[in-house]
């Protein structure tokens, strides 16, 4: 059972997004905060694995707050949820330490799948969103490519995670097992020694793998 915090200043949405997770017996909202000023302080006292963090929020933004809690608590996964799509704000909130990034207005199904993609280990970002994060990485750096041997079905997989999609979602495009999908993504961090999805995604846009 994945352990959720909401951190969300709209109540309309934040009451939603509660009656959606306590509907689903994978899930156990652990604590809704209509403001981030305790952000530290109330993860310790509910201690979730994962944190859905709204990005405009009064006295603190949402983005400021991650900061802090991944700091705080490295094992603890944030995903942003906004309805921002620019790319000032979506960078900020991965430099923060966000993990995922979906838009409001995301469908409940795609939500759910988006908590426990970023709780395997994910990056779940919404549509369109992915190679705007990591944009930054292709004008502001330049690296000589490398030659990684990566297989063709290992830089499909890959191109799937630049592209935001989830492991279930990858699955699916590719027509393999989640199972497989993991095993393809430990062989590609290993060749690209890395150690996370978001690892992988800079390494695969900055030297244009994909």
């Amino acid at each position: 059972m994945i352990r959720v915090a909401i951190f969300d200043d709209d109540k309309v949405y934040a009451d939603n997004l509660r009656l959606l997770l306590t509907d689903n017996d994978d899930y156990h909202l652990v604590g809704t905060f209509p403001n981030a000023l305790r952000a530290i302080e109330r993860v310790t006292q509910c201690q979730p694995d994962v944190v859905i963090m709204d990005i405009k929020m009064p006295d603190i933004s949402g983005i400021e707050a991650a900061g802090a809690i991944k700091a705080a608590f490295p094992a603890v996964q944030i995903l942003m949820q906004t309805v921002f799509e620019d790319d000032d704000k979506v960078f900020a909130a991965i430099c923060a330490g966000a993990s995922g990034y979906m838009l409001k207005g995301t469908s409940p199904d795609k939500l759910l799948e988006a908590i426990a993609d970023v709780y395997m280990g994910g990056t779940p970002l919404s549509p369109g969103v992915g190679r705007k994060v990591f944009r930054f990485f292709q004008e502001q750096q330049t690296s000589r490519p490398e030659f990684y041997d990566l297989s063709k079905r290992e830089k499909e997989v890959l191109a799937h995670l630049v592209d935001g999609n989830s492991y279930k979602m990858i699955a699916d495009a590719c027509g393999i097992s989640f199972n497989t999908v993991n095993a393809h993504l430990r062989k590609i961090y290993e060749k690209l020694h890395v150690n996370s999805s978001q690892e992988a995604i800079s390494k695969a846009l900055r030297q244009k793998l994909v």
